[in-house]
């Protein structure tokens, strides 16, 4: 059924690509292809414009015109509410702990101690020790029950932030700090903003840090952050920490 209303309008010849505006739109109605943003069809666009401050190109308004109505039952799996998620202020329920939640042996959740009591049994004796503390790390296969979660201080990384930084192990994950990484702008199939929200809900972090590169799509992992703390109900603490490319810290701001 079409109606007369607000919906989002993209000019082609002003975009570049950057995909800045798919992190910023919870209903996953924008994608990228051949280049170039798109509509992936009316009924998943809200009409309310969240992506256009996020446009650095001015590419993206908003029209009135005849369009299918904004329907939140047929959203893109990976952009849908999360299971579980408080629709009036109620904290559901949290589901089992699973230890791998792809069925792979490979994903089992894992917590390690620190270095100094668990040793470092296949480095050699000259090599820094990780301070990793938990495993996996990708966001997508990290449970929002695992232990380390729960009432942790979480550091949401860019995964280029890693290669970037040569003193990542020292100076951001000795403090033992569990690790969830992500890419805003390749991750695009990627339920993550879900995944997170039901982290918030669950395991109910301390706080939330989000180390990013200086790219400007990388902003996108913030704007999840800021997202997720919205749809959990949650007022948490996030703070913002902007990697340079050839290393070393640009910024760090509290959002």
């Amino acid at each position: 059924m079409k109606l007369k209303r607000r919906i989002v309008k993209i000019d082609r010849e002003k975009c570049n690509g950057c995909g800045e505006c798919i992190s910023a739109c919870v209903e996953g109605a924008i994608r990228i292809e051949n280049g170039k943003a798109r509509l992936v069809s009316d009924s998943y666009c809200d009409g309310l414009g969240a992506c256009l401050g996020h446009c650095p190109q001015d590419a993206i308004a908003i029209e009135e015109r005849e369009a299918e109505a904004f329907d939140e039952t047929v959203l893109p799996k990976a952009h849908a509410a999360p299971a579980g998620a408080p629709a009036s202020g109620a904290t559901p329920a949290p589901t089992p702990f699973a230890a791998a939640p792809c069925n792979c042996p490979g994903a089992a959740q894992r917590t390690f101690p620190p270095p100094a009591a668990a040793g470092a049994p296949n480095a050699a004796p000259e090599d820094p020790a990780s301070e990793l503390r938990n495993w996996p790390v990708q966001l997508g296969l990290i449970s929002p029950n695992a232990p380390c979660l729960q009432g942790a201080d979480l550091l949401l990384v860019a995964d280029c932030v890693p290669f970037a930084h040569g003193r990542f192990h020292r100076d951001f994950l000795r403090s033992g700090r569990p690790v969830a990484i992500a890419c805003p702008k390749l991750d695009i199939a990627m339920p993550h903003l879900p995944k997170l929200t039901q982290i918030l809900i669950e395991a109910r972090p301390r706080s939330v840090t989000v180390l990013r590169m200086e790219v400007p799509c990388c902003g996108g992992l913030t704007r999840m952050a800021q997202a997720a703390a919205a749809s959990a109900g949650r007022e948490i603490p996030l703070t913002e920490i902007t990697v340079a490319i050839q290393g070393g810290v640009i910024r760090e701001t509290r959002c």
